[in-house]
């Protein structure tokens, strides 16, 4: 390592602590992607085009003001530049206060080195934030004199000097010095702006915060200040402007800071915009969340039944057509908007998805079933972190894409990176305010912006509102929030569960909640901070533990009535509410459901195995009010017919122990399309498939049966169709993923090894031309001779090793045991004991130092 001040990035990560690298892993992971094997390599990774302009949208806005700031003054200026820069001539208490802290988190992304006194912003972050002649400056600065006058003649320079009264130099560097100088002095500037004619302060003004180009009639030529007649003229005849182009002119860096007093930015923002609570009880808004919460757990319930016979198939395109969301918005009794949503949520939890058969369908997924099975609250945490990390927008259904093609539910292109980060962070504002408190969509709208300001660039920012505007929609149906404010279960969700939980703000205290730089620091670190699986699962298990309580309770009961009706005055138990959703139909649903018995819903019963006595049994177990006679003449009535015909496959057959009954159906007219005959007394053959006889003869007013090839009846369930085992959609993200406390550990050792390995000092075993910028160089008996003499001193060696692929690798390694033609060492690059093969060592070297 060097000593004095870093020359470069990889020197100033290589004198930081592991845990500042951890810091950089962990806010930009994109480095890890494969894991550096050195710190000049990760300084390298972090320099790139792509990883800096990623750390830049991750800037709130301040930081991001900070780096603006530091792009438009020297390279290596004291913190003192950089302070004037963003406070200008007046004092600011805030910005005083936070620029430090904004300086710190630009050094802990990387994106800033070196000490106070020669501050350096990464050259890539520099190109891309410094202005230039075709991509102005945030700022709104424009070039610095040097750059402005960079094609500019000596003579010309001169001549300028002289216009504005500096004396003659010997050379152009110090002419632009010169006045570049005059134009940073205030006390001069001042003066030379006195004796401006009039217009000319006012040309300079419109310029002044940016565009620093303007545009003016005549083609610019050389003016004298004794020549000019124009507020133009004797503003470049002192190169207060400077041409740039036949008809434009620029107005210097230096000038413009003259003019702004100081300051880089028209308005600093230190401090993120003020969110302010509307307060709510606690009680109400966790009632209403809990109300929602268990109507989104049935309506899923109830599109998952809509489907468990089949569901609609899926376009060529991909997705379910305008038709078919028709049909689920009726089923659901919701708008087609809202039907999307519960799709898209279905699907995002991983309980539908396509079956991959030859005519592709949706149908609910194995995972459904076992989702049905859960308690309530348990079904709702799964529905609610599905929806949190979910990329798929349901919002932009029924929207056109780039090619003016309409987006469908469960179709492809649905999918925005920025989604989850707009909900997590709307729910994490909402989190920091007060319990109970809700607040105005614009002013967390203004907060995003201020969090990730370039995150709104290219057209962004009207999907960053319109995903604002989705979320609080989504959130409130989904029962994560009620009345606008984050329902008590839903904050262990938000919050990290390593983190203390927030203690409830009395509704006197601060009428309007400034979320300040701190709170949002620390928003940032739980955003940004991994969460383990067993993280998440606690997490889950303590949303579900404070939504349970107030739920209703699951009936066990129902009450039967004389008109062939069941009510149901509350939610039913799981298997109550699946045995009465397959005996009857849903009439109405509300605060009680009210279910119809019919013959169809009947005989659905009986096909799914139950007989008669079975269900006499049921309802009478089941009812507080005792079996209507209605009831049980229909179910007696349905089972005397049930089953009287069989079908099996011949092409398909029937099998009655009545012959009159087969006779009666060979003479039936509506049968003559089923190509049936005789076989037997008891037997007729059909043409037509099982299902299309089933289906016919069902039509006709019979109550057949199917039989398997044994004679068995065979039992249908309604839940029978469901897909292979599918995996949720996976989210797409625009980068990946944060590590984990292990990952980051592991990975900051071997990139410390490698470090080592690379940058360790040794001593020449053969001459330097051979040896240096490459692999050392020895032969086979050195190489053997060096490893034993390294086992009896237990001395390190720094080797070149070539692995069974070919790859060339250095190590510094701690020999143990040579034999067998192997190695057994200690591999301070890898960190543990391995063996190495000695025809594999193109060369070994002792260390000046041993690291060891």
């Amino acid at each position: 390592m060097t000593s004095g001040a870093p020359r470069t990035l990889a020197e100033d990560l290589r004198a930081r602590g592991d845990e500042a690298l951890a810091t950089l892993l962990r806010a930009r992971p994109d480095l890890l992607s494969p894991v550096p094997n050195d710190l000049t390599q990760l300084a390298t990774r972090a320099a790139t085009r792509a990883s800096v302009v990623r750390a830049l949208e991750r800037l709130d806005r301040f930081t991001l003001q900070t780096a603006e700031a530091l792009a438009v003054m020297p390279d290596g200026g004291a913190y003192s530049v950089l302070r004037a820069l963003m406070t200008g001539d007046a004092a600011d208490k805030a910005t005083d206060a936070a620029l430090p802290h904004a300086v710190e988190s630009l050094r802990a992304q990387g994106l800033v080195w070196g000490g106070e006194d020669r501050l350096r912003l990464v050259r890539t972050a520099r190109d891309l934030l410094a202005p230039s002649a075709s991509v102005p400056s945030p700022t709104g600065l424009g070039p610095s004199v040097a750059e402005a006058t960079s094609g500019m003649s000596p003579a010309r320079l001169q001549e300028i000097l002289a216009d504005a009264g500096l004396p003659a130099t010997h050379d152009p560097m110090s002419a632009v010095a010169a006045l570049a100088d005059l134009f940073s002095d205030r006390k001069r500037m001042k003066k030379l702006l006195a004796t401006a004619p009039d217009g000319a302060t006012g040309a300079l003004g419109k310029l002044a915060w940016g565009p620093p180009y303007g545009e003016v009639g005549d083609a610019i030529a050389p003016v004298r200040a004794a020549t000019a007649t124009t507020p133009v003229q004797w503003l470049l005849a002192r190169g207060l402007l400077l041409p740039a182009g036949q008809h434009n002119v620029v107005l210097p860096r230096e000038a413009a800071l003259h003019l702004r007093a100081g300051r880089a930015h028209r308005t600093v923002e230190p401090a993120p915009p003020a969110v302010t609570p509307v307060e709510h009880s606690p009680q109400a808004v966790d009632g209403t969340a809990a109300g929602q919460a268990f109507n989104a757990v049935r309506t899923v319930e109830e599109l998952l039944k809509a489907w468990e016979t089949g569901g609609p198939p899926v376009m060529r395109a991909g997705g379910v057509s305008v038709r078919d969301l028709k049909r689920v918005a009726t089923t659901l009794d919701v708008s087609e908007t809202m039907a999307a949503f519960w799709l898209e949520l279905a699907y995002a939890a991983g309980l539908l998805a396509s079956d991959g058969e030859l005519d592709e369908a949706y149908a609910p997924t194995p995972a459904s079933d076992d989702w049905l099975r859960l308690p309530a609250q348990d079904r709702w945490t799964a529905l609610a972190a599905a929806w949190l990390s979910a990329t798929r927008v349901a919002g932009l259904v029924g929207s056109r894409d780039s090619k003016g093609r309409a987006l469908s539910a469960l179709g492809p292109e649905l999918d925005r990176s920025l989604a989850p980060e707009v909900r997590r962070r709307v729910l994490e504002l909402l989190a920091a305010l007060p319990e109970g408190a809700s607040a105005a969509p614009a002013e967390l709208l203004d907060r995003l912006r201020w969090d990730r300001p370039l995150r709104g660039g290219s057209g962004t920012d009207a999907l960053r509102a319109e995903l604002l505007r989705w979320t609080v929609t989504e959130a409130e149906l989904l029962g994560l929030t009620g009345r606008g404010a984050l329902a008590g279960h839903a904050r262990a969700l938000v919050e990290p569960a390593r983190t203390v939980p927030r203690r409830r703000t009395s509704a006197n205290a601060n009428a309007n909640v400034n979320v300040n730089a701190a709170t949002n620091a620390a928003s940032t670190a739980a955003t940004n901070a991994a969460i383990t699986p067993a993280e998440a699962a606690a997490a889950a298990e303590a949303a579900a533990s404070r939504l349970a309580p107030l739920l209703p309770e699951p009936l066990d009961h129902v009450l039967l009535q004389a008109d062939l009706t069941a009510v149901a005055p509350g939610p039913l138990e799981a298997p109550l509410a699946e045995m009465i959703g397959v005996l009857a139909d849903i009439e109405s649903k509300g605060g009680a459901t009210v279910y119809r018995f019919t013959p169809e819903s009947v005989r659905r019963a009986l096909d799914a195995g139950r007989t008669a006595a079975d269900l006499h049994a049921f309802l009478a177990e089941h009812s507080r009010t005792s079996v209507p006679q209605p009831l049980s003449y229909l179910i007696d009535d349905v089972a005397r017919r049930h089953g009287r015909l069989r079908v099996g496959a011949a092409s398909a057959y029937l099998r009655c122990d009545d012959d009159a009954l087969l006779s009666e159906l060979l003479a039936d007219r509506r049968a003559s399309g089923l190509g049936l005959r005789r076989l037997a007394p008891t037997v007729l053959a059909a043409q037509s498939a099982p299902e299309t006889l089933l289906e016919r003869l069902r039509a006709m007013g019979f109550a057949p049966a199917a039989e398997s090839a044994d004679g068995d009846v065979v039992i249908t369930r309604a839940d029978a169709v469901r897909t292979p085992r599918r995996a949720a959609p996976t989210p797409v993200t625009d980068g990946p993923p944060v590590p984990d406390g292990t990952l980051l550990g592991a990975a900051v050792k071997a990139i410390r090894a490698g470090d080592r390995a690379s940058t360790a000092v040794h001593r020449e075993s053969v001459p330097a031309p051979a040896a240096r910028g490459g692999l050392p160089r020895t032969a086979a008996a050195e190489t053997l001779a060096t490893m034993q003499a390294a086992v009896l001193t237990g001395d390190s060696l720094w080797i070149g090793y070539v692995n069974a692929d070919g790859a060339a690798s250095q190590r510094v390694i701690g020999p143990v045991r040579v034999e067998g033609g192997f190695v057994t060492a200690y591999d301070h690059t890898a960190d543990e004991v391995r063996t190495f093969a000695l025809h594999r060592i193109t060369g070994v070297s002792e260390l000046a130092d041993d690291p060891a």
